[in-house]
């Protein structure tokens, strides 16, 4: 007796079925898993402008000085897990003198920190030797996936809290479209430090004076699908008053005036943000696209054999 069925329609029919499921799933399933914060990120970005500063030898203000901020983001692996993200974060801030030293305790400010944070949503996680601790908010050294047109709080490490950040319209950095969101810190008491007090004009020979913040004008540009900040401008002011504040800022220990990333880290930025997008749209969009239409060929091509097939077998 003849064969009506080949094994071409049933593996035909088979992959297309095979195809048709996986598509919804690559949208549904695979692609929202996909939207994680990297654990294994080691990113450099640096920022630089005009400014002053007050040099500690010299017991002065320099003025139209070039200042940097380098900051180094390295992801603790062992720490991380499948919900969890530990970035270990080194700031600097440089002045012309101490940048070619390439040392961070030679710098005119050196901080670290240890975020944590959720890979879904980017909320603050408070575990693993966090610090500062516990840090709030909604952004940090990155956006939450599919950044909104809203407002969002961003954490301020030098104030220790969460500044709100207004949506302030679409931009282009280095011809890749992100969206921009601005803000500021009007001044705010963050600390003491004992300093002498002819410094803050105090008659006592030692004296805890009020340090103060500012920033005059934060802006952030952020990948719209990642989050990811692809430029960013800071004006931070730190000044010393006298006990009680009398008086106004007394000294200025350090002024920026828009000190924002170099070309080269927007572009790096950028090259990120691309890389990340094709990644998701490969899985979100494409990959799902690409396998319905596929599978449905195959389906409709392996019924059609099969029919077909029947058919033979009948008339013979």
């Amino acid at each position: 007796m003849r064969r009506s069925v080949s094994p071409l329609a049933l593996i035909t029919f088979g992959f297309g079925i095979f195809l048709l499921v996986l598509a919804p799933m690559l949208a549904w399933y695979v692609e929202p898993r996909a939207k994680r914060t990297p654990i294994d990120t080691d990113v450099t970005t640096v920022f630089t402008g005009p400014g002053s500063y007050f040099d500690t030898e010299a017991v002065e203000v320099r003025q139209d000085q070039r200042l940097t901020i380098t900051r180094h983001v390295l992801g603790d692996v062992g720490d991380s897990d499948r919900d969890t993200a530990v970035w270990d974060v080194s700031t600097t801030i440089d002045t012309p003198r101490s940048l070619p030293l390439k040392d961070p305790r030679k710098s005119l400010q050196w901080t670290t920190e240890r975020w944590v944070t959720d890979r879904r949503t980017n909320a603050p996680v408070h575990c693993c030797g966090e610090a500062p601790r516990p840090f709030q908010g909604e952004a940090y050294l990155k956006f939450p996936f599919d950044v909104e047109k809203r407002s969002y709080r961003w954490w301020d490490s030098t104030l220790k809290g969460s500044v709100p950040l207004r949506f302030a319209g679409t931009t282009e950095i280095q011809g890749y479209r992100g969206y921009r969101f601005t803000g500021s810190v009007p001044p705010t008491e963050i600390g003491s430090r004992q300093v002498p007090g002819r410094l803050v004009g105090a008659a006592q020979g030692q004296v805890h004076a009020e340090e103060w913040y500012s920033n005059g004008r934060i802006e952030l540009v952020a990948d719209r699908r990642t989050g990811r900040i692809i430029h960013a401008s800071v004006s931070p002011r730190l000044a010393l008053r006298a006990p009680g504040g009398k008086g106004g800022d007394k000294v200025v220990l350090l002024h920026g005036k828009g000190l924002e990333f170099t070309p080269a880290t927007q572009r790096s930025q950028v090259a990120l943000a691309r890389d990340d997008n094709d990644r998701l749209e490969l899985v979100g969009r494409t990959a799902p696209i690409a396998a319905a239409v596929t599978g449905g060929v195959l389906t409709a091509a392996g019924v059609w054999l099969l029919v077909r097939g029947r058919v033979r077998g009948a008339r013979h």
